[in-house]
């Protein structure tokens, strides 16, 4: 009974998701519940629930938690010409976050608060013969909710950061702040600046000297109370009810800036990232220039790749890992391919993208890569024979290292691409297959264009080659695939499949990865024509 209870629940939520991504969101946002007895129907989906927990804090509940509707109340008290001072009371000119209260004193207090406020509230707009919400226990606390979230997280986005700062003139001590022990006040301190989510963590921390507010609570205080003031002041401002930033469809509402300046903050253009190798462990590679003015293009967020703070990686992840890195050595900080904030991982994670799809998703996993490729980032230090670069300073020398690089160390190859390859290895029901060689690498060429990761990943053809040819050295000339794939496979290389299995595995994976129709999922002649036997008769 249980099992087929749990079944019928995940076909109701898929017939939901279903639902969903035909209709929308806003399909669901109803107040009648045409079909109790359906398992998903009878909930009722809006943006602005927030669930009242807050006696949590004193222990377990007695009682389900409450969920209120926000936006509808708020809708409520305007037509009554009240306004949000109706709930909250101020503290330092901004309103708390809290109902009718400032802080938690006890189970009790709390709990009378919200019963005489709320139920009293209710009462008196039912003798006034006005619609009005519960008087009853059981129906502000029901065992089965009858009200679900629609709400989605709302990003502070660089667009979103560029209008703010527009707006406020650059003045980021409106937002911006630090906490000063000593003066136990919220201090601004220029060129400090950093994202709320530093400090305002998921929830509320109790330290020796501050309680740190979650970043939940932080960003509706502080967002809130300045929309507020500015719409107050007949002026143009960012929304007030819940729907305004967690309602899927006003949020692909708000208009994007497409071309957002770099962020005011002193932050170099280029650095080069070291070890700071104080302890005289021997560091075996080269440092590497990393042009962070090019990577900010391509973020939203110092977040990305600066997760703790906007201090230098090394400061938390060292050669050996330390406690303030959760003893990640920094070599694994910036190589591990399951972290998209590693430098290796943020990579792969592009190297999904349909375009480069095609050859990446068939590269072995995790394989060694050559010396080549690591020198791409671990760049070999100008020679002393070019003399006042060897003392030109980091900021100089991360700048110049590339150009250098390129210059003096720079590999090229000489591709001799055949512009077609008969593919007969194979020939028993079908003739001989015409692979379109350089077409081939022309449309991957093609498709890549406008990437700067691909471009600089891939300066030559060599290295487009090895997206068919991936277990050969980059080169002018690689390795055929029957060098490696036996008929019909090696007993010694059971992993390794064989000519026929390369060939379909590698063709028409590509075809689907980078979403090309033709020849995905039809018959063989698709590719092959039917060789014509001869008459035995």
């Amino acid at each position: 009974m249980e099992q087929e209870r749990s079944l019928r629940t995940r076909a109701g939520i898929a017939a939901a998701v279903v639902f969903l991504s035909i209709y929308g969101m806003g399909a669901l946002r109803v107040e009648a519940l045409s079909n109790p007895s359906d398992q998903f129907a009878s909930y009722l989906l809006r943006p602005d629930v927030i669930t009242i927990d807050t006696l949590t804090v004193f222990g377990k509940l007695e009682r389900p938690p409450v969920a209120f509707l926000h936006d509808k109340h708020t809708d409520t008290l305007k037509k009554k010409n009240k306004d949000c001072m109706t709930c909250h009371l101020s503290e330092n000119e901004r309103l708390s976050p809290k109902f009718k209260r400032l802080e938690d004193t006890g189970r009790k207090a709390v709990m009378d608060i919200y019963h005489n406020n709320c139920i009293t509230c209710h009462a008196e707009m039912r003798a006034a013969g006005e619609k009005a919400g519960p008087i009853v226990c059981g129906q502000c606390h029901p065992k089965k909710p009858l009200i679900m979230s629609s709400g989605v997280p709302m990003s502070f986005d660089k667009s979103l950061h560029y209008r703010h700062s527009t707006a406020q003139k650059d003045k980021c001590e409106r937002c911006h702040h630090e906490y000063d022990p000593q003066s136990q006040e919220l201090v601004y301190v220029k060129d400090k600046e950093g994202t709320c989510r530093y400090c305002h963590k998921q929830k509320t921390e109790v330290l020796e000297s501050e309680t740190r507010i979650s970043m939940r609570l932080a960003s509706h205080v502080a967002c809130i109370d300045c929309h507020r003031k500015t719409l107050a002041k007949d002026m143009t401002a960012g929304p007030v009810r819940c729907s305004g930033c967690h309602d899927i469809e006003q949020q692909i509402k708000i208009e994007k800036v497409d071309k957002v300046p770099r962020m005011k903050r002193n932050q170099p253009d280029v650095v080069l990232i070291k070890t700071n190798d104080k302890e005289g462990l021997k560091n075996r590679m080269y440092r590497v220039p990393f042009s962070h003015k090019a990577h900010e293009k391509y973020n939203d967020t110092c977040r990305v790749c600066h997760h703790a703070d906007l201090k230098s990686c090394v400061s938390c992840h060292s050669l050996e890992g330390k406690k303030e890195g959760n003893h990640i050595m920094l070599e694994q900080a910036m190589h591990q391919l399951d972290s998209k904030l590693s430098c290796i991982g943020c990579h792969k994670t592009v190297q999904q993208d349909q375009r480069c799809a095609g050859c990446h998703a068939f590269l072995a996993k995790g394989r060694k890569q050559a010396s080549s490729y690591c020198m791409k980032c671990h760049m070999a230090p100008p020679p002393e024979s070019t003399g006042v670069l060897n003392q030109a300073g980091e900021a100089r020398l991360a700048r110049m290292i590339p150009e250098i690089w390129q210059a003096i160390f720079g590999i090229s190859y000489d591709v001799d691409m055949p512009e077609k390859v008969v593919i007969k290895e194979l020939v028993d029901r079908y003739e001989p297959v015409e692979f379109k060689h350089r077409q081939i690498i022309q449309e991957v060429r093609k498709r890549i264009n406008g990437s700067s990761l691909a471009a600089y990943f891939h300066p030559s053809e060599a290295t487009l080659c090895q997206g068919c040819h991936h277990n050969s050295p980059t080169a002018g000339k690689p390795p055929r695939c029957a060098n490696c794939h036996g008929k019909p496979f090696k007993e010694r290389y059971l992993f390794v499949p064989g000519l026929r299995g390369a060939y379909h595995r590698q063709c028409m994976g590509c075809h689907d990865q980078m979403g090309i129709e033709k020849p995905v999922n039809v018959e063989c002649a698709g590719c092959h024509v039917e060789r014509k036997l001869p008459n035995r008769h």
